[in-house]
């Protein structure tokens, strides 16, 4: 008789406990749980040293639309910013003629090229990581 009280209570508890289980996995497992906002509105410097002969980093500015400004080595871009969850499409437009190095023109082309390239992002600690045919990283600005 004491087991089926112990038994019976347990049955009857069962369906609560997975219920309430049921629950907080899908509260843990929701998407949202995991997604990240991305820093639109801000200013981020990827997180390189100056090319020798330079102060100079690049720097994208990024829009509350996605609409971005990206300062090269060299020369500027406009660019639109196209995110869906982890995923983005980077849209580069026209570059600026500034008259510069050799080297320094080489190195906005191919930073212009990872940046089309790039295919999903995260945030980590205060950095916008690119990833796609090269991981790119921007930290936001501070001062």
């Amino acid at each position: 008789m004491e087991f089926c009280r112990v038994r019976c209570r347990f049955v009857r508890s069962l369906p609560l406990a997975l219920a309430a289980a049921g629950s907080a996995i899908f509260l843990v497992l929701t998407p949202d749980a995991f997604a990240q906002s991305f820093p639109f509105g801000y200013e981020l410097r990827l997180d390189a040293n100056p090319m020798r002969g330079s102060k100079r980093v690049p720097v994208l500015d990024i829009g509350e639309r996605g609409a971005a400004e990206i300062e090269l080595w060299c020369n500027s871009v406009k660019a639109q910013l196209v995110i869906a969850a982890n995923t983005i499409t980077i849209i580069t437009g026209e570059v600026s003629s500034r008259q510069c190095a050799p080297e320094f023109v080489r190195a906005d082309e191919e930073l212009i090229e990872a940046l089309n390239q790039a295919t999903n992002w995260r945030m980590e600690n205060l950095a916008l990581v690119l990833t796609g045919g090269k991981t790119l990283r921007f930290r936001v600005q501070t001062n």
